[in-house]
């Protein structure tokens, strides 16, 4: 009965179609050019402390494993000490372009890993310096403003040091990512793995395990962020406290319980965790790639022009692989799409989100399961209750991630469906299968016993459109409400009329 809702809720997300349903009412122009207002760079700030934070205390516990003569969990504590800072400075680099620059001491700071913490005071100077002497060169920008249900274009003035910390803000975005999801993330995983195999907590490691989860659950917001921005980059979003709550608390019950879940199974079967881990990193590294060719995509468009072609495969090969690690632990909230010459898909669907988190969720059942029936003496907690909540934490989760979608949003106006309505679309279509599977209920197309006509084996239904009111975005419960009843007075018209004809013709059967 709601398959039709349905479909049009599996497609989109938020689907926003400017030119079709803004109206010359709706928008309105803010006249005239203000200044804009600089805002403090606090995200390089945390960004940069985090990432010295984590690389001194790193070293000094791989000293501490060094000194107990375990070079295995010091190679690998090394290893994701280095991979993401070196991942890192490469990625400051190419963001500013400073390949083609005459800058030694620049180059000598990234060279022995500092690059950040020299971009962080250049970003500081920046934003003290701004507005102490007029620019001759500035930008324009104009985005849209949403307030009170109204779209509001306004323009302002940004001049070149802001648009040179912006540069800043967007590189520390990519390297905050890199560093929770490539370092952080295996390193706490490692470092938990110790605690739990030592029945021991030093005070040093559980310090840096607590960065570790703070760094992660950092980098997770700033991915959800970034795909809200990259989707709806002609609006100047307003974020509030409760939608930053939602998604600190969705990506740290998240992450946490997922860590969690897969360090308890190495405890217990430490050589097929491997397996597992590399079957996700698999999955998800060479889902694009099949995605792209099977598109026959090309390589000249993407990345960067003055690439060669080896060039461009190993960004995208390393860029994929982040993909691939996030994916791992969390939902990315950036779907990649190497056809496309951004690489990002800007249409996400309810279809992936829920597939994701169905499968994870399964998954993480199965294995806490594993765990549950081949783990060893287990001296911290309960390991009953333990498995009770790791669940319910992941539940958790998803409750957090669904309380955003539907009332933090900073977009939820532009949404033409909800999350009420698709669960209200998914029981529906459930209890109308039920209902034609025993013959009873308006749902029912067909009674069990009535023959199904070769004509009416598929039925194209025409539905006229709503009125304007309907399709407001605000009131999508009535335009939900109106298809449905349309559909109501379909069924039990058909099924009236199949009625009547076996109590004329029965002998037709």
């Amino acid at each position: 009965m709601c398959e039709v809702i349905m479909k049009e809720q599996e497609q989109v997300i938020s689907s926003t179609d400017l030119q079709e349903n803004s109206s010359e009412e709706e928008i309105m122009f803010m006249k005239g050019v203000h200044q804009s207002k600089v805002q403090p760079p606090f995200s390089i700030v945390l960004a940069t402390l985090l990432y010295v934070s984590e690389f001194i205390i790193t070293a000094v516990v791989c000293t501490k494993f060094d000194r107990n003569g375990h070079v295995f969990w010091m190679s690998y504590s090394v290893i994701f000490l280095l991979l993401p800072a070196v991942l890192s400075q490469l990625t400051l680099t190419f963001i500013h372009r400073d390949l083609g620059r005459d800058r030694p001491l620049v180059f000598f700071l990234h060279l022995v890993l500092l690059g950040p913490v020299h971009r962080c005071i250049e970003a500081l100077w920046l934003y003290y310096r701004v507005g102490e002497r007029e620019e001759p060169y500035f930008t324009i920008c104009r985005k849209i403003h949403l307030e009170k249900g109204h779209k509001m274009h306004k323009e302002w003035e940004e001049s070149q040091s802001e648009s040179k910390l912006t540069t800043h803000r967007d590189a520390f975005k990519r390297t905050t990512v890199i560093q929770a999801f490539l370092g952080s993330t295996p390193q706490l995983t490692l470092q938990l793995y110790v605690t739990i195999q030592q029945s021991y907590v030093m005070p040093l490691r559980l310090i840096l395990m607590i960065i570790n989860l703070i760094s992660i659950t950092y980098g997770a917001l700033v991915c959800s962020v970034l795909a809200i921005q990259i989707r709806y980059e002609d609006y100047k979003l307003q974020w509030r406290p409760t939608a930053y709550l939602c998604m600190i608390m969705w990506r740290f019950l998240e992450i946490s319980t997922r860590i969690t879940i897969l360090v308890l199974f190495s405890t217990a079967l430490s050589h097929w965790v491997v397996l597992v881990a590399m079957v996700n990193l698999l999955i998800f590294f060479f889902l694009p790639w099949v995605e792209f060719w099977t598109k026959r995509g090309s390589m000249n468009h993407n990345v960067d022009k003055d690439l060669t072609q080896l060039g461009t495969i190993v960004v995208l090969c390393v860029f994929t692989l982040l993909y691939a690690c996030i994916n791992i632990f969390c939902w990315s909230a950036l779907q990649l799409d190497l056809y496309n010459e951004d690489l990002i898909r800007r249409r996400q669907t309810w279809y992936l989100l829920t597939t994701y988190y169905l499968g994870r969720f399964i998954e993480n059942i199965i294995l806490i399961g594993i765990w549950f029936i081949f783990k060893s003496d287990f001296v911290f907690f309960s390991a009953t209750l333990l498995c009770i909540q790791l669940v319910i934490c992941y539940t958790l989760a998803v409750f957090f991630m669904l309380l955003f979608f539907q009332y933090c949003h900073p977009c939820r106006s532009l949404f033409k469906h909800n999350i009420k309505d698709f669960l209200s679309c998914v029981c529906c279509s459930r209890v109308s299968r039920i209902a034609a599977e025993e013959g009873v209920g308006r749902g029912c197309l067909f009674h069990p016993q009535l023959p199904t006509p070769s004509s009416t084996a598929a039925t194209i239904v025409h539905v006229t459109e709503q009125p304007h009111e309907l399709q407001d975005p605000q009131n999508s419960h009535l335009f939900a409400q109106g298809k449905e009843t349309v559909l109501v007075d379909m069924v039990e018209g058909a099924y009236r009329w199949h009625s009547a004809k076996f109590r004329q013709h029965p002998s037709s059967i």
